[in-house]
Parts: structure tokens; C-alpha cells; sequence
């Protein structure tokens, strides 16, 4: 099961770079959660979930995307912008990217907003 999700996220970053994003971060972690990716798309910093699906019939992947896990995504966030961005914090966004099987990679950007 992680195999798979470690192989999803390397598929998601090779997804973004070809994209024009310049990829910061992988899985940052802190007491508040994890963030898959974080990346810079021009002057903004995004946030990025990656959820893949194994079998289409477990529902579609963003649906995992929850409210829950969007706070968690948001407050882990806010922990990384005060590390590393003390004097203000840059544009930011909230990015999903979503994949099935033999599908290709598809992004949701400002998939959700911080609370």
C-alpha cells in the first residue's frame, strides 16, 4: 500500500515539474500533519495532496480530499509558512492532483481554501 502511494507521488512530481512547477519540498511533516508536495508555480506557493485510486470503484480520488484532511493540510501549512516565510508569507494556494489507474495525472488547483 505505500509502495503504491510513494509511486503515485513520484508520478504526481514528474506531473508538476513537466507543468512548470519547481517542486521545494516532499511529505514535510510536523505535529499538525503531512504535505505531499510543496512547490512554486511562478510567484506562488502551493500546497499539494496527491491521491490515486487503485480501482475507480472506490470513489474518485479527490473525494478523499475531505474537509478533515483539508484542515490538516491547511494548520500544517501555516506551521511550514512560519518557518520558513517569518517576515511575510507569499501568494499560496491549495492544490490536488488526482490519479487513476492507467490514467494520467490531473490537477485540481485551489482544490480548497484555508479556513
Amino acid at each position: 500500500m505505500r509502495s503504491r502511494g510513494l509511486a503515485a507521488e513520484e508520478q504526481a512530481v514528474h506531473f508538476l515539474v513537466a507543468q512548470g512547477y519547481q517542486v521545494l519540498v516532499r511529505n514535510y511533516q510536523c505535529r499538525y500533519g503531512e504535505i505531499d508536495v510543496i512547490a512554486r508555480q511562478g510567484d506562488t506557493l502551493c500546497f499539494v495532496e496527491v491521491k490515486s485510486r487503485s480501482k475507480p470503484d472506490f470513489g474518485s480520488p479527490a473525494e478523499a480530499v475531505n474537509r478533515i484532511k483539508q484542515r490538516r493540510i491547511a494548520r500544517t501549512a501555516a506551521h511550514y509558512l512560519m518557518k520558513k516565510y517569518p517576515a511575510g508569507e507569499p501568494a499560496c494556494r491549495f492544490d490536488v492532483v488526482t490519479i487513476l489507474p492507467q490514467g494520467e495525472p490531473e490537477i485540481m488547483m485551489n482544490a480548497f481554501f484555508a479556513e
